[in-house]
Formats: C-alpha cells, structure tokens, sequence
C-alpha cells in the first residue's frame, strides 16, 4: 500500500490506556501479525498517563497489601497457553506460571499483589515488543491523552504535554474514570470544604487515595463494605505498621501500632464481601451450564426485551440449585449417581427448586432450597440493642461463611452454587447487554437488585483477608455500623456521622469520611478532558435503553457491537475508533474483568480479538 505521494503508506495505531483491555488488544494485534504477511509497515503508539504497560490500578509502585481477588492460576494476559517455542503473544505463561518462574515457593492458588500483576503485564508487553515483525514498531508513551479529532479520516491524538501524534485506529481503552461528584457525595465534600478540621475522601482506587492525613484514633467513617473497604481497612492497618499474627490454623490476631484511627463502615446490607471459597478447581475450568442457557430464554422470547426478575433470575437460581443439590449428591453417592441427577433434572427442564429438591430425595439427599440472594441481606428486618450485640452477629456470620470457604468450591454445596453466579456471567452478558432488558428491569431488577447481592455473594476477597478483618472487628479496630447505614452531617458540631436505625446506640460523630465504592461509570459527569472532549463534541454519547415504557441513561459509552466503535450524535460510528472496557459498562455489563483465564476464551480476549482483527483489515 502507498501513499499519494508514493510512499510505502505507514499504518499507524494508537491505543489509550495500557491497562489490562488495552494490553490485550496490542497483544492480540501482534499475535495475528505473526501470521500475516506484511507488505507495509505499521508503528503502534501505547499511551499511557500512570505507567506504560500496566495503568493506573495495576501500577508497580503500589503497596504489597493491594491484592488480587482472583487466584493467580486463573490470570493470563496472554492469549494462549506456552508451548515449545519462544514467549510470545498468544502463547505465554499464565501469571502464577510467570510468578513461580520467579519464586518456587509460590504455590498453587496463591493471590498476587496488584503490583507484582502490574510487573506480570509488562513483562508480557516486552515480550510483545521483542517478537513483533521487523515491519512494525511499537512505542510506549508516558503521557496523557487530552484530545481526539478527526480530519479527513485521520485522527489527531494530542498529548497534554503538547505533542499530537496521527493514527488511523484509535483504540480508547482508558479504564476507570473519576466522574463528576453529585449529590449526597458533592454535599459531603461541600461541607468539608467549609468545615475546619474534617476531612472527606472521595471513591478512588484505594492505592489514590490521599490516606495519611487521617489522625490516629480519629473516628473514621467507610462508606461501602466492598473490595475498596478491605483495601482502605488494610492501608489505614497494616499500612499504618499494624501486624497481623497467625495464631493458629485460620485464626488471626491483629498488634496495633498506635497510628491507626477508629474505623467505622456501613452499607446497605451491613454485611462485608464474603470470602471466595477455597480454589478448587483447575485454572482451566470452564462451566457449562445446564440450566440457565442464555440461547434457550432467547429463543422463548422471539427477540422481545426480557424482564430480569421473572425470566432470567428464576433460571440463574434454578441453576445454583442444580449445582448446590448436585454437589450434596456427588458428597453422598459419588460421581456417577450426580451425572445421573443432573440428567434427570436436565430432562425435567423446570427452574423450580423444589422440583430439583424432589429429585434429588430420589437420590438420597435430604436437604431444603436456599434463599441465596437472602444471604446477602442477613440483618434485614431484625433489630439490635447495640453496637457490640451487632458486631458479634457479623463475627459470627462471617466465621460461619468462612468455614463454608474453608471446605472449598467444588466440595462445598453453598460455595460451589455462589460459584455458579461467577461461572455463568457470559450467559447473563447475552442478554442484558445492549438493551436485552427492558429500561426498568435494567435499572431496577438487574443493576439495582440482582448485581450488588451477586457482587456481595461471589466477588469477595481471598479468605486471609476475612480472617484479618475478624481479628480487626474483635480488636475495636473496626465497627460495621448496621444495615442500611445513614451518612450525613451535623452542622451544629462541623461533623460527618454515621449510624443505623437497626441498631440502637449507633449515631457516631466522625472526623473524617471515605467513599470505598468504585466509582460508577458516567460519561454525563466525566472530568477526564479527553473523554469530555469527545462527548462535547458529540464523537461519543450515552447509551440510552429505551425498551418499553420509559428510558434507562445508563451513564455508559454507546457502542455498536463487534468491534464496538462508539456512536456519534449523528449516528455516525468512525470506523477507526474504538472503546473497550469501563467506559461502556452498562451498555455492556462487567467489564471492569482486568484479565483474561487460561484455556477457552472469554469476552475478555474475544473483545480485544475482534478488535485487532478489524484494525488489521483497514491496514491491509
């Protein structure tokens, strides 16, 4: 290919962002140039504002304390497995293969810190950069992209410190965004600001967040029992030179060093991310389900939007059933006898529990269905008489959860029927992706019910960290305040407070305030100047669900599908540019997966393929 002038044309390909989506697509672009001859060349430009190869959340320079929730064995940023021949994209070692390389003593199922992921990742962009074809350069950037426009199909990238590069593909891959603060989070800042001597933090990466201002022993108040609380417990802990003993086999306790603050956290369940049962099954494990067939439900509705709550979650559950009773059966009769029952409840076709508790009596199990989705709501309606009367009640579900986790998600039937929310996420991404729902089964039934109980029941931390937050919980360390927590502000004394109307005794004043949710993805209220720009200019809109009566504004990038170039104001959708991952979350569901897992390929890899396979088709 030439250009006007005659020249060898340069395909040039710039990818935003070089977090785990926008590594995985270089890497997939130069797994298929192996196989492509190139009669050209092509010069990639891998930008990134934080740390070239690894991002923002995943940066090198973090605490050890910041830790994956996913065992190591299931992380890989390479597209395929190693072989005989060299490291390269689409086959290389897995992160733990990567990891033990390094460090025999590193077992099986182990947990990484986020910083050693971050090491992982550039270590796989070098070994891109080192085999990609003598036709082709690729370059990392440590900048930060301002801007984006396009002139006569050539896109002008400008970097905030003052150079604009020119690429045909612009792949916008640029993770999470600090939107905007509205509502009660601007009120909480407002008052802040105004309020000698009190300090509010917003949502961050906890590894952002400006922690060391907080004094010790003052009352601290977390908003959020998620992952982003353990990380922000853990810095205001073992980050402030606290030790964590191991007493016994699962049993901590916790050696203050003086320096922390009291820390006081709530949400609307009261209740802590559980603890991920104990791995045990092989890093290439992947679930097929038997019940919940997202092409089964699709078929029966004949293209019409679904409604989540009356025909997709009977299914998920029904699902969680089969797995839950299928593993009391394989306890008690053996392998064979659950084949026989998971074909038998397979033939039967229903979703109704009590119909797959009926046939599993027949094979000999004498158990009730579980209200799964209950769990995750356990302090609802039930008052306490105190603060520490609360406490022991949390104590002792999370010891009890614990020991669900200790015997593991294949041979524990609760752990293994949580697992099955986890390993059916692709059939549910079929259809609640680009409006599958109904605008108020989205908002209400799905994002609003369904995914912060899902989330609760099986996204949790590695069980270590449970334990630590007990011995913590029964140190005074830390309080959960109740369920359905109430932050807000006392202007008489210049205060936050927090407190639960279902536990007497609870209304603490506090000295400083931590948002630990993550924060939600908004293009309305984005403060990165790259993506306003795109949006004021109408290069990149909302997605909007407008199925059935209403509209759901899902704050969410519209893209089209497959592979997914935004959509204009006008309609239009540039075929060299791109947006993967958080940007679009909502119009695509979960897409903050900051890896891909050995063997079969999940979205994850699929997405960054058909990415690359569409920027290398205009390369020619």
């Amino acid at each position: 290919m030439r250009d006007v002038n005659g020249s060898p044309h340069v395909y040039r390909i710039a990818i935003v962002g070089s977090g785990p989506r926008g590594l995985a697509v270089l890497e997939r672009i130069a797994a298929r140039l192996q196989d492509l001859p190139r009669r050209s060349r092509i010069d990639i430009h891998l930008i990134d504002s934080t740390e070239v190869g690894c991002g923002r959340i995943w940066r090198t320079d973090q605490d050890d304390f910041y830790r994956m929730n996913t065992v190591a064995d299931e992380v890989t940023m390479f597209s395929g497995p190693a072989d005989d021949g060299p490291i390269r994209p689409g086959a290389g070692p897995s992160l733990a293969e990567w990891w033990r390389s390094r460090d025999p003593r590193v077992g099986s199922n182990e947990y990484a810190p986020r910083k050693l992921y971050g090491r992982y990742m550039r270590f796989v962009l070098d070994a891109t950069k080192k085999t990609l074809p003598p036709a082709v350069s690729l370059a990392g950037i440590h900048d930060r992209v301002i801007d984006v426009r396009r002139e006569a199909e050539v896109f002008h990238v400008r970097l905030e410190g003052g150079r604009t590069l020119q690429a045909d593909s612009v792949v916008l891959a640029t993770g999470h965004g600090l939107p905007r603060l509205k509502g009660d989070e601007l009120a909480f800042a407002d008052f802040a600001a105004r309020t000698p001597g009190i300090q509010y933090i917003r949502s961050d990466s906890p590894a952002e967040m400006n922690l060391e201002g907080i004094p010790a022993g003052a009352p601290t108040g977390v908003i959020g029992l998620g992952l982003s609380f353990y990380d922000v417990v853990f810095s205001l802990t073992e980050g402030r030179q606290g030790k964590f003993l191991e007493v016994a086999d699962n049993e901590w306790s916790y050696q203050p060093s003086g320096h922390e603050p009291l820390i006081i956290a709530g949400s609307r369940s009261g209740l802590p991310l559980l603890a991920r049962g104990r791995n045990q099954k092989a890093p290439d494990y992947s679930y097929q389900p038997t019940l919940f067939k997202a092409d089964e439900i699709l078929a029966r509705s004949s293209g019409r939007p679904l409604d989540f709550r009356s025909e997709v979650a009977p299914w998920v559950l029904a699902e969680m059933h089969l797995v839950y009773f299928s593993t009391l059966v394989r306890g008690l009769a053996g392998a064979s006898s659950e084949s026989a029952f998971v074909k038998e409840v397979r033939e039967r076709g229903t979703s109704d529990p009590l119909a797959i508790r009926d046939v599993a009596t027949a094979f000999g199990v004498h158990a009730e269905p579980v209200d799964f989705f209950a769990l995750a709501r356990p302090f609802d309606g039930v008052s306490y008489v105190s603060p520490e009367n609360f406490t022991q009640q949390v104590i002792a579900f999370l010891r009890r959860d614990l020991r669900h986790a200790e015997a593991g998600n294949r041979l524990d039937p609760l752990k293994a029927a949580l697992d099955a929310l986890r390993d059916t996420r692709s059939e549910i991404r079929k259809l609640v992706d680009f409006s599958g729902l109904t605008a108020q089964s989205h908002a209400n039934d799905f994002l609003g019910w369904f995914s912060p109980r899902s989330s609760l029941l099986s996204s949790g931390p590695p069980r270590e960290r449970v334990y630590q937050l007990l011995a913590l919980l029964e140190a005074g360390i830390v309080r959960i305040a109740g369920p359905a927590t109430r932050f807000g502000v006392r202007e008489s004394t210049g205060r936050f407070t927090i407190g639960s109307p279902a536990v007497a005794g609870s209304d603490t004043e506090l000295d400083a305030l931590i948002d630990a949710r993550i924060p939600g993805t908004d293009l309305s209220l984005e403060t990165s100047r790259l993506m306003a720009n795109l949006r004021d200019r109408g290069m990149l809109t909302e997605y909007v669900n407008r199925n059935g009566d209403g509209a759901f504004s899902t704050g969410g990038v519209a893209t089209t599908g497959a592979p997914f170039h935004p959509v204009g104001r006008d309609g239009s959708s540039p075929e060299g540019l791109y947006v993967i991952g958080i940007p679009t979350e909502n119009t695509r569901w979960f897409t903050f997966v900051g890896s891909g897992r050995p063997g079969p390929w999940s979205e994850f890899f699929n997405d960054a393929d058909e990415i690359a396979k569409h920027i290398l088709s205009r390369a020619g």
